[in-house]
This record gives C-alpha cells, structure tokens and sequence, in this order.
C-alpha cells in the first residue's frame, strides 16, 4: 500500500529521531541549501496553520509585504543529532528597507513540501524538534533595477564538525499588469511571444468570464452564478489581504477604488468594470505575474531576467491548485507517483554529464520539457518530479481547439518497434514516456545487462503491440480503439466531492483504486454496471478448469511461465528461448494491470511464451479447455503456428479476419463483396458476390442479458463513448431469466451497448 505523502502522524517525529539516533555514526555531506516553502490552503488545513497564514508560491521574486517562508534543507542521512544550531540573518537588502527575520509559522509537523524532496532532505533541527531551520520574511521596500538592492538572506547551519553558510536571494515588487508585459511578449522584436497565445487560455478568462456568468463553476454549474472574495486570491493577480502588502495588485487597488463583486453574474459586467475601473480590470484574471511574481523591477531593468522568477516547482501551481475539494488538481498531485519520481538518472546524468542524457528526458520534468522541445544539447540534468509544468505548457503555446487543457504535446509517438500511434487522444503525452524503449522482436533474442523493456510499457501493450511474439499474430483487445483519451479516460476518472476518494485515486493523481475500491466507473461505460472489480472472471485462461478474475488468470499465467525459467534475472548462461520468453513476462509483469489494459495481448503473449518452452502448439488466448478454434486452424492451415493461422490474421481480399470467419464456419480464404450498408450475401453456405440471391445477412448486434422479475429494462446505444447513450429498445420487462435482443448495426462503423434497468 502507498504510504500518505500528505498528512505527518503524530509519531512520525518521534519514530523518525529514533531512526535517525542509529544512524549518528555515518559520515555525509551535508549538502545544505535555501528553499523558498510555497504554502497552499491544504497545508493550512492539514497542519493546523491559523487562516490567516498567507498562501505561497515559493517564488523569489515576490510583492511587497508577501511572506516567504525559508527554510534550510539538508541531506536526509546527515545525522540529525549533530544539527546543533541554525543562525539567520539578513546580509543585503534595498536602501531604507526595515525589513527583519522573524519566526516562521511553520511548526515541526509541516514536512518539506515537494514529496520528492522528503525523500532526500530533512528540514534542519525538524526531526530533533527544534524549529531553528526555518524562517520568515517580508520585504518591506522594492529595490531598484540592480540585483545589489535585492534582500540576500543567510543561514549558518552549526554542526558538531563546524559551521556552513549558504544564502538565498529575494526580489522584491510591485504589480505591473499584463499590459506591460505586452509590450515586450506580444510578439515583436524584443522577447518571445508570450501574450497572444496565453490570451485564449481559460487563465485569461477566469474571472472575467465569472462576473459576466459565462465560466462553468468549480461544482460543475453550467454557468458561474455566485462569486465569493474568496475567489479573488486566485482569479485576479496580486491579491494579498495581509495589511503588510502594499503591493499594487488587485487587493490593494480593489480596497483603494472600493470596487465591489456585482450581486448578478451577467454579460455586461466586465465591459463595465474595463470602463470604470480601467486599472482594477488591467489586474483580473490569472496573468504573467500570478506566476512569475511581480514584475516592475523586471520591466524598469527593460528584461533582466534575474530580477524575475522563473519557477519550475509544483508550489507555483499549487499556490490555487492545492485547495481541496473544489480545486484538488495538485492536492492531487501530490499523492501521485509523479511526485517522487526516482531521482537516480538525474544523479547519474549530473555525476558524468558526458553518458547518454535519454533517462532524464522522461524521468525529470525539466529534462522532458527540454526534448518535447528538441533540445538535443545542454540538456538540463538537475533533477525534479513530473509536475504540472512537465505535462502541461502553462504559457498556452499548445492551445489549439483540440487542446483546451494546454498538455504540453499531442503528437503522434512512436514506439520502438515502429507502431506509430496517432488515436490515443490525450494519453498520447503518457505514451511519450510509458512505453517499452526496446525492439522486443530484435533485443528479446540476445543477452543484455539489466535485460528486459523499460518498467513502464502500457503503451505498448495498451496498443497490443511490441512484445516477442514468436512470429505468432497475437489477438488484442479493443481498449486502444474504443476509449477515445485512452490513458487519460481511466486513469484520471473525476470523482464527486463527496467521494472518499477524492484526491487518492482518479485524477491527477493517476490511481485507479483507494482503500481496496477500484474505479471502474470509466469500465461500466462499456461493460455495464456489473463490473464492480478490475479482477472480473471472464476466461479459464490458464487452464485450471476454473474461471477466475481476469488479473488472478494472468497472474497464474505468469507463475507458469516463470517456473519455466532459470531463478534470477537473465544471464549470459540463458537460451535464446529462454530470453525471449523472460522479456515477455517483465513486458506483462511491469505493465502492471495484469490484463486489464489489454486482456488477449497479455494471456497471448505469456501462453505463446509457455507454449515455446514447452514444445506445445500455441492456441492463442483462448482457453485450454477450448479447444474449437486450434481446430479450425489445424483444419485450414494445418498448424496453429503455420503463417496467416492467427486470430487476427487476414487470408481473404475483404479484409475479414480469422476470429470472424471461424465463428461464421467458413473458408478463411474466401472472398466476397460486402456493401456499403453491411451486408454479406449468400447461396447456400457459399459467399457470393452481388445482390443476386435469396439470403442477405446484415451486420447486426445481440444483446444477451439476464433479467429479474418486476424489474424493467432498456437497450441503450451509441457509436462513440464521448456521445449521449440513445434508447434503442422499448421497455422491456423482466422475465427472471435470460432474454436476447438483436439491433441492426450497419450504416455504422461501430456501436456500443448496455443494458439499464428500473429500479
């Protein structure tokens, strides 16, 4: 079970001293620095913090008043005992600046706020109990254009070997608006061209489209009809309450001009505001300086870059998207894998910078954004998780209308063995990174160090291809064709804000089951409201004459195969048989939804693997208990591994395949003429062409369901899921047994069924 990332127990200090009392006598580097702590409404809620705790982005480049939260973060095994003291101070700061260090409200249960930096770091003093390790501070003047007016702040971390400085630099503002940064962004000469395409977000129109009614509400209104000045923190920029902050965004001009919400959210409004309070609407909606901090000593330096933020950490977003229950998309996040991915090929790559830089174009989200982009050189190493700003391009330059939510790429991917995948829909930005990374029919045949796929080939096997598959057409099952967003649909499945689950599973926290409950909601679409597991019964797979769930078949699949194998991993010793059938097995085991992305993929793949090991036939995924099928081919190609013999093969000019023929009873050679509305023609049990004869077969749909008495049911159907379902029967009531119900499908390219019931 995954530990909570989010919530520190009571006794988790406690237990943590007493791990780290063991550990005293190991000598390492201390590697000590400065972080700017975002702050976000969860960690108020979570930890206790009083309301009036200001939120944070973690930005360095911050408004005048706006608190920052600092704290000095060591390595995690530097003993904690022998942190002795931490002295603050601050070195440099504008001239006539008042500002002082003082207590940070952060007490001893706040843990460091990336997940992923938890696991490398430890706050200094935190697991002794002591609070010296972190501080506060608000900038009370803005400098001028020179870095020297910046506040410079100072930690000396005292140990029991000695003492170690290290330094943090802080920017301090006021509130330009986007205007100002049109004049530069907007496409001309001087900067990139960041205005016209960030102006068709949904950022750019938050809140003007709130006041005129027009945004959809966080509860899912079909327009927005109440708006709270609670909303403002997020929806306007510079807004910050704190008296402290005179900082020239939106609070402070809204108090100045006493500019109120209007009672009535309706078109009109904004147009009323922009002629009556030009200045106030100049800093509405979530613009540049919401993200990058405020901006006037960037802009009166005429650019210099270092006198703004650009931030690449979670907290930036997280400063509004961390705000459960309505706003969860990073409290989301944070309970996710993406949040504490593995930090090892970012410290491989920075050690020797000169090996193959390829791991950290997936495994750090700078590195990804850096080969999304085509960085070939100077790609950069440094190491941090997959983030929001990893998977989505916050400035909007992927914008398009087939791209509302700004995912940073929707390019066709692909794979090793030269699939290209195009109809993923959003998950084609998953498949960027979770697939294979091997050509399974070349590399499965010779011995490799560290042998096997990449750990993450769902797309590979989603798509049902790239395994080793003995020159066998392995069956594959319709996931990839029918959930138009592939990855996303499932995976990110939205919750109601009731649901307990709400920001353990589904969304972006990409899980698909809490507390031993599976989200199969997204499941039901297809295969209706008796799936209430992942792990549903559906063959005897591995032939134990008991129809267990589809996982648990797999599963005892993979058992077979692996007592086949030699113990251990692969070794210079292994057969070629041998190899080819453990790349098989890691390609299942490390896609890790035991048949659920792709059933007849994954049970072909494995009873492939069995049957080459062991000198039998190789029946496809069909059960061993039947057996109808290995016959048919042995009766029409005389081998279920003889060329063209597979399920999904195609021996025939009209393009229909083997698993259709054979439950037809026909000659999988034959040819015929099918029409435009689907139609195959008969003369006696021949396939003929033309419409000459006495028997037309259409393409139609059964429908088999068991009923129950006093209940009454109803044939729904659509022809793609991202439609309405339409009745295609009458009422039907139930007859406590089975009852069958033929539709017509032709005319359509496909169709999708279920069965609902009253009550």
């Amino acid at each position: 079970m995954k530990p909570s990332i989010r919530i520190v127990p009571a006794g988790l200090v406690a237990t943590m001293m007493a791990l780290n009392t063991v550990t005293v006598a190991r000598a390492q580097s201390l590697q000590a620095h400065i972080v700017l702590r975002p702050l976000t409404a969860v960690d108020r809620t979570t930890y206790g913090l009083p309301s009036s705790t200001d939120y944070s982005g973690g930005l360095s480049t911050v408004g005048i008043g706006t608190a920052v939260y600092l704290e000095v973060e060591v390595n995690t095994n530097f003993p904690a005992l022998d942190i002795t003291n931490v002295t603050w101070s601050l070195i440099a700061e504008p001239a006539g600046s008042m500002a002082v260090l003082t207590n940070s409200p952060l007490g001893i249960n706040v843990p460091i706020y990336e997940p992923s930096d938890r696991l490398a770091y430890q706050v200094a003093g935190q697991l002794t109990g002591k609070t010296f390790g972190r501080a506060l501070l608000r900038p009370d003047i803005a400098g001028s254009a020179m870095q020297a007016e910046s506040y410079t702040v100072e930690a000396t971390i005292s140990t029991t070997t000695g003492t170690t400085n290290v330094t943090q630099t802080i920017i301090a503002g006021t509130y330009m608006g986007v205007e100002t940064c049109e004049l530069c962004h907007s496409g001309g000469q001087i900067a990139e061209d960041k205005w016209t395409n960030w102006v068709q977000t949904l950022h750019a129109q938050i809140f003007s489209g709130e006041i005129d009614g027009l945004i959809v509400g966080p509860l899912g209104d079909s327009v927005q009809t109440t708006m709270s000045q609670s909303c403002l923190q997020c929806h306007t920029t510079g807004y910050d309450a704190n008296t402290n902050a005179i900082d020239g965004g939106f609070y402070n001009l809204e108090t100045e001009t006493n500019w109120t919400i209007p009672t009535v959210l309706t078109n009109g409004n904004w147009a009323s505001m922009q002629a009556h309070y030009p200045a106030l609407a100049g800093l509405a909606n979530v613009q540049c300086e919401s993200c990058h901090g405020p901006g006037s000593q960037h802009a009166y330096s005429l650019g210099n870059t270092n006198l703004i933020s650009v931030n690449y950490t979670s907290g930036d977003c997280n400063q509004c998207h961390d705000d459960a229950t309505h706003h969860a998309y990073g409290t989301e996040w944070l309970n996710s894998a993406h949040a504490v991915t593995t930090t090892i090929p970012a410290t491989e790559a920075e050690a020797n910078p000169a090996q193959d830089t390829v791991c950290v174009g997936c495994h750090t989200a700078i590195g990804f954004i850096d080969r999304i982009n085509g960085v070939t050189n100077n790609i950069d190493l440094s190491y941090m998780p997959i983030n929001c700003q990893a998977c989505h391009e916050p400035h909007g330059d992927t914008i398009p209308a087939n791209n509302p939510h700004m995912i940073r790429t929707l390019a066709s991917v692909t794979l090793q063995d030269g699939t290209v995948v195009t109809n993923a829909g959003e998950g084609l930005l998953c498949m960027e990174c979770h697939q294979a990374r091997q050509k399974a029919a070349t590399y499965a045949t010779t011995y490799h160090s560290n042998f096997g796929p990449h750990h993450g080939p769902q797309a590979d096997m989603l798509e049902g291809v790239n395994g080793y598959t003995y020159g066998e057409i392995i069956p594959s099952s319709a996931h990839a064709n029918a959930v138009s967003n592939t990855c996303v649909a499932c995976h990110m499945q939205s919750l109601a804000t009731s649901d307990p689950a709400l920001t353990y599973a589904g969304g972006h926290t990409f899980e698909m089951a809490w507390n031993n409950d599976d989200l199969v909601a997204a499941c039901q679409q297809c295969h209706g409201p008796a799936i209430t597991e992942f792990n549903f019964p559906l063959q005897d797979y591995d032939g134990d004459g008991v129809i267990e769930g589809v996982q648990t078949e797999v599963l005892n699949l993979l058992n077979q195969l692996l007592l086949l194998l030699p113990s251990g991993t692969p070794t210079t010793n292994w057969t070629v048989q041998q190899l080819e059938a453990d790349y098989n097995y890691q390609f299942v085991q490390n896609d890790g939804s035991y048949g659920i992305h792709n059933t007849a993929y994954a049970v072909g793949l494995l009873k492939a693997s069995i049957a080459n090991l062991t000198g039998k036939a190789y029946t496809g995924p069909l059960s061993t208990n039947d057996l109808a099928f290995y016959e048919w081919q042995l009766q029409w190609f005389g081998s279920a591994s003889a060329s063209g013999a597979g399920y999904n093969a195609v021996n025939n000019s009209s393009g229909v395949p083997n698993w259709l023929m054979f439950d037809l009873g026909l000659n999988p050679f034959a040819s015929f003429e099918s029409t435009t509305n689907g139609v195959i023609y008969f003369n006696g049990s021949n396939i003929v062409n033309g419409a000459t004869n006495t028997i037309a077969i259409y393409t139609a749909a059964e429908i088999v369901f068991n009923t129950q008495h006093n209940v009454t049911y109803q044939i729904q159907g659509i022809s793609a899921l991202s439609g309405t379902w339409q009745d295609i029967s009458t009422n039907i009531p139930g007859t406590g047994g089975s009852i069958s119900y033929l539709t017509p499908t032709r005319n359509h390219p496909q169709m999708f069924f279920r069965v609902v019931h009253t009550p």
